[in-house]
């Protein structure tokens, strides 16, 4: 094989399984750090090697052998230079040839993927810094892109997650999926952090790119190894979330143009929908819904299935999306499940009736800076021919806006009043 077939062959690699290396990497070493060096240490070792030796038959076992003996290495430098009492990993802990060494099979570095999970969304750990650290150390953004995401700045986000790891050394959190009669305490924070991993890839809160199919993709990953390989009772939570990721994945394809120009869900072409994920997605939510413990992921899910399920936009039935949006509301209270209630009414009942419910939620102060709420509104006002109500509210979600295309898509609109 060429150097560049190697070379290509490692970035497949490094896409593929980097992650779930890391993730073997942290149980065997016991450190954040140590572990993302390694990994590094280790891909270095492959460009090296590799072009000359060949791709091993196993890339991720060699990976995570080359790394942990790196890490040896490199603690027994450090070892020359340090007391051992003082070090802040014991070489015997990764050293011991008594341990077995990891053969990175699949199921193994799935069961990693499953401990690094919860260890990063441990209740201890508060709810931001949970979030934080999933997106670095289990999804593998960079403090930057992190940052920008949440408008935090770098130094802020980088000290929240450096806080977070040492309160996971400093309170010695187990690195283990929870006992059974834990996992109904923990599934919840678990969730939500994949729910946002989720909703970043597919609508990211600002920046020039509409989608992150890597990070949407990690998200089904994860959550779909939660709801195959954790043990019974199976949670409708779980089946909801994971049908709610497939049927917003299935339409990704038809959300752009070629020219990356952002079409609205009504507009779209539904043949170029995933019917695959559009199947699946829907069993799961059937299956949901007819489990204990239905909660907000299962009725999103089933808002989406709706949607789905229509052949054509007209053919939508928005009678049952209100129905499923008014359960929503009784069950997570919230003026964005407002806003989603209320243009769903609008599509229902009249494009008036969602209005009034649009201004009522924006005289809240936060939805006043929702960009969202804007857009609504001046999407109905479009629909009525209110084109001075339409131009000032796209003018005011235009002011708002911090996803790139979304900025395009409503500046379209503009122009399109204007002519």
């Amino acid at each position: 094989m060429s150097t560049a077939h190697t070379t290509q062959a490692i970035e497949t690699v490094y896409r593929r399984d980097a992650r779930r290396v890391f993730a073997t990497l942290v149980r065997l070493l016991g450190d954040f750090d140590l572990a993302e060096e390694a990994l590094h240490e280790a891909f270095r070792a492959a460009l090296e090697q590799w072009p000359a030796q060949g791709v091993p038959g196993n890339p991720s076992a060699w990976l995570v052998s080359a790394g942990r003996f790196k890490a040896i290495d490199s603690i027994r430098r450090q070892a020359r230079f340090t007391s051992t009492e003082t070090m802040d990993q014991p070489l015997d802990a990764i050293a011991d040839e008594t341990q077995p060494a990891a053969d990175a099979s699949s199921a193994e570095l799935e069961d990693d993927s499953l401990r690094l999970i919860f260890t990063c969304c441990h209740p201890a750990l508060a709810p931001d810094a949970q979030v934080a650290l999933t997106l670095r150390e289990v999804c593998g953004l960079t403090t930057e892109e992190i940052a920008r995401a949440y408008l935090t700045p770098a130094p802020t986000l980088a000290q929240r997650i450096v806080r977070a790891k040492a309160k996971i050394r400093d309170a010695k959190i187990p690195y283990r999926v929870p006992e059974a009669d834990e996992l109904a305490a923990r599934m919840p924070s678990v969730l939500r952090v994949l729910y946002l991993v989720f909703n970043e890839g597919y609508s990211p809160s600002s920046g020039a790119l509409l989608t992150r199919a890597d990070l949407s993709q990690e998200a089904i990953r994860l959550t779909r190894l939660i709801a195959t390989v954790l043990p019974p009772p199976p949670l409708a939570e779980v089946h909801g979330l994971l049908a709610l990721m497939l049927l917003h994945e299935s339409r990704r394809a038809a959300r752009t143009d070629g020219a990356d120009k952002l079409i609205p869900l009504e507009e779209q072409d539904r043949t170029r929908w995933n019917a695959d994920l559009i199947a699946e997605g829907c069993a799961l939510v059937e299956k949901a819904l007819h489990m204990p413990g239905i909660g907000p992921y299962a009725l999103q899910a089933g808002i989406s299935a709706v949607h789905a399920e229509a052949q054509t936009a007209d053919q939508t039935d928005w009678a049952q999306i209100v129905g499923l949006y008014d359960e929503l509301l009784r069950m997570e209270p919230s003026p964005v499940v407002a806003l989603n209630r209320a243009v769903a009414v609008a599509m229902h009942a009249g494009c008036a009736q969602g209005i009034a419910l649009v201004d009522e939620l924006l005289t809240i102060p936060a939805m006043q800076e929702y960009h969202l709420a804007h857009a609504a509104r001046a999407d109905l006002c479009r629909r009525l021919q209110r084109w001075d109500e339409a131009r000032a509210s796209y003018q005011a979600a235009l002011a708002r806006v911090q996803l790139e295309p979304e900025r395009r898509f409503l500046e379209r609109r503009l122009s399109e009043i204007a002519s």
